[in-house]
């Protein structure tokens, strides 16, 4: 399950502690998963501070304060909880239990951490935080467990309107189907615009909210296709009922409704996480995905000579060379880019066999030059695979440009548009067949991009911009042979009007696609830091240049991106080291604004970050000479990058903490109020909520759970 960058420093803490019990529900929004961070960071904070041997008395009224403010706000939260199980019946009974379970481990907390009043809080016989080394981790494994499932549960009456309004979607599609007059359809299609608006909202939210990057981007294809096809629908129908003795009007029709019952269909695959056995949308698997598995068992000789077996790497290699059949095989694949791909596939080859070789040899004997030559023939053989994935790159892109550039005019749409209307059988038949051998050219086109999409989203995406084309071609087409027949209806001209332009949406979209895929080859997407609320703070812009290099780093060790000779990836690499110390030198500046209790854990990473900078930076000024010593300098400046990167995905997140600790005092986060007094009013305003759900059930819920955070300033 995939996890947010939010709750991997969350979510994970509290497993380390004994609180992974929601690990047995499957978590599948964001909204769920970023309403119990907050709540995590309060459990941890209670289990971290019992193992503490300093406890002054601030620190003891604070782990009050929060146990107190944790059952409160649980208290709050479990009104509504209970409310949603009063208006959903078949929830009833397993929300029941999980507020009630919710309660009494957020009493038992409460419990636990009232400690303020005691001098000698082990002495006295009473069972506390400090003498209980186990009772406080029960209580928030349950607490933890059962907000989960409160939350899991709500997040099913979604789903549930999801699916009543997709029912209705169904059957008002039916009746518009079967009408027989004008007067009728209107009447129909202006409800069943309503009900399209209400299931795109639904759904809408729903997409933002899905955690999976692969379902959300097949839902946003799903999405695509109804909002499209609802204007067919209407075009289509009116040309159906104003020619109804007419065989190509029909088939235009049933096109349109055979396509949004299957694009509903999917957006309720992916809703209930439902996987047919029909679904074989990813069955294909690209060469991108292939070099990267292979890629990665070949660098796994590193750790295990032993792990697999070299029939295994043989095979995998074979299958990535048959894919690669498709850009070999393919009739718009230039000569050029064809002998390039078939030379770096045989390459491919020899390199294996060294690889194989030298593997053999390691296997008994154990020297350090074998050990040397084993690492240089697993970067050879790496780089390798690099080389053909930049060239079956280079084909499907530029494919795809010079196609974009010839179609830019829409020649054949207008002139099946012209001709149509003057009745032109013998005109439309010929402009017919160059549109189908025009789709036939993007749908080939959008096949070798997936291969080198470089992401799963950007493959679901090419996948949907080939089943587009391959339906709207002949939709067209049949559009166009009803404006033949009857060239005087405006209707069917406005028909065939709207399918052109679904056709040139598509190729807009095709050329947005191309730009996206160059922007992962080249590393110009993705940065975490991006997702911080402030940024134009100085910390959040050294983190974006950070991980902007140590992003196009990465790329070069898969021969993509920008860098292009170890002599660039060197001197990257003394800019990265750079920045890095840079970084830590504002990190310092702002640790002197912090108070004593915060400032040790993050001089703890600034200590760690300052000489994993300087030993880059040394390891990059430092000249060599040899192929060897050229491998093994960019192995240690990749590895000391990957050290750098491990301190920054600790110190960032701390880093903003402690920003939204300090508020706006001290300058260094721009907000327009201060954090503690937002989280206070928010507590305020609450208790006239209880009680009460909104629409979707889930978001009173949310704002319940947030209150736990309130006191985290103090």
């Amino acid at each position: 399950m995939a996890t947010s960058p939010c709750s991997s420093s969350g979510v994970s803490s509290a497993s380390s502690a004994g609180l992974g019990a929601e690990a047995a529900l499957e978590i599948r929004t964001r909204s769920v998963e970023q309403t119990l961070v907050p709540l995590v960071s309060q459990i941890t904070t209670l289990i971290n501070h019992k193992d503490k041997p300093k406890r002054s008395d601030k620190t003891l009224q604070a782990i009050q304060r929060v146990g107190q403010a944790v059952n409160l706000a649980v208290g709050r939260f479990v009104t509504v909880g209970e409310a949603i199980a009063n208006e959903n019946r078949e929830l009833k009974e397993e929300m029941s239990i999980a507020c009630i379970e919710a309660k009494r481990a957020g009493e038992t907390i409460a419990q636990l951490t009232d400690v303020a009043n005691l001098d000698h809080p082990e002495s006295d016989g009473r069972i506390t935080i400090f003498t209980d080394k186990t009772g406080v981790v029960k209580a928030a494994r349950l607490l933890l467990s059962s907000v989960t499932k409160v939350l899991v549960l709500a997040d099913r009456i979604v789903i549930k309107q999801i699916l009543a309004s997709r029912n209705k979607v169904l059957a008002t599609m039916e009746q518009l189907e079967k009408v027989s007059s004008f007067q009728e359809f209107v009447q129909i299609f202006s409800q069943f615009g309503n009900e399209m608006v209400e299931f795109a909202h639904l759904t809408g939210d729903r997409q933002n909210d899905l955690k999976d990057e692969k379902k959300k981007a097949r839902m946003a294809a799903a999405r695509a296709v109804l909002e499209k096809c609802t204007m067919m629908l209407l075009t289509a129908s009116k040309t159906c009922l104003r020619h109804p003795d007419c065989e190509s009007a029909r088939l235009n029709k049933e096109g349109v409704f055979h396509r949004m019952r299957l694009a509903l269909e999917q957006v309720i695959e992916i809703v209930t996480d439902s996987r047919p056995s029909r679904e074989n949308e990813m069955a294909a698997i690209s060469i991108y995905t292939s070099i990267k598995e292979f890629k990665n068992k070949v660098e796994g000789l590193r750790e295990n000579l032993y792990f697999l077996s070299k029939e295994n790497l043989s095979t995998m290699l074979e299958l990535i060379l048959e894919l690669t059949e498709d850009f070999t095989d393919s009739a718009y694949t230039s000569h050029e880019h064809r002998e390039r791909i078939l030379e770096q596939s045989k390459q491919a080859k020899m390199e294996l066999e060294q690889l194989v070789s030298v593997w053999m040899q390691a296997q008994s004997q154990k020297t350090k030059d074998i050990a040397e030559d084993l690492e240089v023939a697993i970067l050879k053989t790496c780089q390798c695979m690099n080389e053909l994935k930049r060239e079956l790159h280079h084909a499907a892109t530029s494919l795809a440009a010079d196609l974009l550039r010839y179609h830019a005019d829409h020649m054949v749409l207008k002139a099946l548009k012209i001709t149509g209307v003057e009745g032109n059988l013998e005109a439309v038949a010929e402009y017919t067949c160059k549109l189908s051998e025009q789709k036939e050219q993007l749908v080939e086109t959008c096949r070798l991009l997936r291969h080198v999409s470089g992401t799963e989203p950007l493959e679901i995406t090419c996948i949907h911009a080939e089943d587009t084309f391959q339906v709207i071609g002949p939709q067209i087409i049949s559009a166009a042979e009803t404006l033949t027949l009857h060239p005087s209806s405006k209707i069917a001209k406005e028909n065939l009007d709207v399918f052109c332009e679904a056709w040139e949406s598509q190729l807009s979209d095709m050329s947005m696609l191309l730009r996206e895929i160059s922007d992962v080859f080249e590393g110009r997407r993705d940065s975490e830091t991006e997702k911080w609320e402030d940024q134009e703070n100085e910390i959040v812009r050294h983190g974006q240049s950070i991980s902007s290099m140590a992003h196009s780093m990465y790329l070069f060790t898969r021969g993509e991106g920008l860098l292009k000779t170890t002599q660039d990836l060197f001197h990257q690499a003394e800019v990265f080291a750079t920045e890095g110390i840079n970084l830590a030198s504002v990190l310092t500046a702002f640790s002197n604004q912090l108070e004593d209790d915060d400032k040790p854990l993050l001089l703890l990473e600034i200590d760690k970050l300052i000489p994993v900078c300087q030993q880059l930076q040394i390891t990059a000024k430092t000249t060599v000479q040899g192929k060897n010593a050229t491998f093994t300098k960019v192995d240690t400046c990749i590895r000391k990058t990957k050290g750098v990167m491990t301190i920054l995905s600790q110190v960032l997140p701390l880093s903003c903490k402690l920003l939204k600790k300090c508020g706006t005092g001290n300058g260094w986060l721009r907000s327009s109020h201060p954090w503690r007094e937002n989280r206070l009013q928010r507590n305020t305003n609450e208790d006239s909520m209880e009680g009460k759900t909104d629409a979707f059930g889930i978001k009173s819920l949310e704002h319940h759970v947030a209150n736990l955070t309130f006191l985290e300033s103090k």
